[in-house]
């Protein structure tokens, strides 16, 4: 058996995520291990991606994996794959690494991006890949408030997660960066690990933030709270998009 690295691109427009669903709802992993069914001429062969993409959301760097008995070399592989899934995914680079290589449990760090066109009217050819806010945003302030999310701490507030079950929260959030050029507002997010819509619900909160509905300083004590509804709305999925796994 050899084990197979994926470096995937794709758009998530019509997904309804990465995960494979039990309801045969279009998944990126349903794709994926279907066009490797054909290859292989195998029932199942299971690709374990780093972690969950959520409706919408695109990637420019998910990882996944999958062993599998062959002698097909990783060049011809992802040949064959990008001539049998659709259109809207791509495997960029295909690579044959240790059997212990784990798509999420051997990932360092992610790296995630978020897209903001904030001007007085919308996108006709951009609407997938951003986040529109019309409203006027203080970036001095986004980044004055964002520097409260980095480091170690407790993300509570900023997960949609079953707080009736036990959940470890904490995350290491590496860097926040917030860059502004022309009309678009660029978000870049690396942490060791995200909780369930928190990159969303993060940058939703400092959109609130920096067009005035919460004061100066909120984020901070928004942290210190640990309650989901302390902080604000989550933005919307298709802004969202992962751009690199680290191992």
């Amino acid at each position: 058996m050899k084990t197979f690295k994926l470096t995937l691109e794709y758009d998530g427009t019509d997904f309804n995520g990465w995960q494979l669903q039990a309801n045969a709802r279009r998944t990126v992993q349903g794709e994926l291990e279907k066009a490797l069914s054909k290859i292989f001429k195998k029932d199942r062969i299971p690709c374990i991606g780093s972690g969950r993409t959520d409706s919408g959301v695109h990637a420019r760097g998910q990882v996944a994996h999958f062993r599998v008995d062959t002698e097909m070399p990783p060049e011809e592989l992802m040949r064959a794959l990008n001539h049998n899934i659709p259109r809207d995914v791509v495997v960029v680079d295909a690579q044959l690494v240790s059997a212990k290589f784990h798509a999420q449990h051997s990932a360092r760090s992610k790296v995630y991006s978020y897209t903001i066109l904030n001007r007085p009217y919308a996108s006709a050819l951009e609407r997938n890949r951003c986040c529109y806010f019309p409203r006027q945003l203080n970036i001095r302030l986004m980044r004055e408030e964002a520097r409260a999310y980095v480091g170690k701490k407790d993300f509570s507030s900023f997960a949609n997660v079953d707080r009736s079950r036990a959940c470890d929260a904490v995350r290491t959030i590496k860097r926040f960066q917030v860059t502004k050029s022309g009309d678009i507002i660029r978000i870049v997010v690396e942490a060791d690990g995200f909780l369930y819509k928190m990159v969303r619900n993060m940058v939703g909160t400092l959109l609130e933030v920096a067009s005035g509905r919460f004061p100066r300083g909120s984020i901070k004590k928004m942290l210190n709270d640990r309650d989901r509804r302390a902080a604000g709305l989550a933005a919307v999925a298709q802004g969202l998009c992962l751009e690199e796994v680290k191992y």
